[in-house]
C-alpha cells in the first residue's frame, strides 16, 4: 500500500474538541479498539461504567461487530489518527456520520454512507449495527449528563 492510499482516509477534517461529547467519545473508542487488547479493554470501560452488565455487554459486542464488519469488508484499510490526537480524519468522520445518521433513524442514508467504508453488499447490515451503536453511546452520554454538574459556559467536555 502506498502512502497516498493511507492519506485518502486520514486527512484531518474535524477536531475532537469541536464535536459533540458522544461523537468525540465514539472516535476515541474507535481508536482505542484499533490499538488492540489493551485499548479495547479501556474502551469497554465506557460501557461497563455507564450501563448495567447485560446492556454493557450487548452494546460492546455490537460495537465490536460493527468495527469487525467494516474492517473485514473494506476495500482499503480504515485510516485513523493516534489516540491522543485532537485531529479527526476523514474515515473517522465518515464513521461518526454513519453512526449519527443510523441512530437518527435514517437507515437508507446510513447504508449509503456505509458504502464509503465498505462494499455495498454489506451496507444495510452495517447501517443497522451503526444505529444500535449510536443509540448505546448516546444513551451512555445522556446518563452521564444527568449525573454531572452543569459545565461552565463555553467549555467543551470530552469525557
Amino acid at each position: 500500500m502506498s502512502a497516498a492510499i493511507h492519506a485518502r482516509g486520514g486527512a484531518a477534517v474535524a477536531a475532537l474538541n469541536r464535536m459533540e461529547a458522544w461523537e468525540a467519545n465514539l472516535v476515541l473508542n474507535l481508536r482505542l479498539w484499533c490499538e488492540g487488547p489493551v485499548g479495547q479493554s479501556q474502551a469497554r470501560k465506557d460501557y461497563s461504567n455507564a450501563l448495567p452488565r447485560y446492556e454493557a455487554d450487548r452494546a460492546w459486542y455490537t460495537f465490536e461487530g460493527l468495527l469487525n464488519k467494516i474492517i473485514s469488508t473494506a476495500s482499503r484499510p480504515m485510516v485513523r489518527h493516534a489516540v491522543g490526537c485532537n485531529c479527526v480524519g476523514s474515515d473517522e468522520c465518515v464513521f461518526v456520520n454513519l453512526v449519527r445518521t443510523a441512530s437518527d433513524g435514517h437507515l437508507n442514508d446510513a447504508a449509503l454512507i456505509a458504502t464509503l467504508l465498505s462494499g455495498p453488499a454489506h451496507a444495510e447490515h452495517i447501517a443497522v449495527l451503526a444505529g444500535e451503536v449510536g443509540e448505546a453511546i448516546r444513551g451512555i452520554h445522556r446518563e452521564t449528563a444527568t449525573h454531572s454538574p452543569p459545565a461552565a459556559p463555553n467549555v467543551v467536555r470530552l469525557h
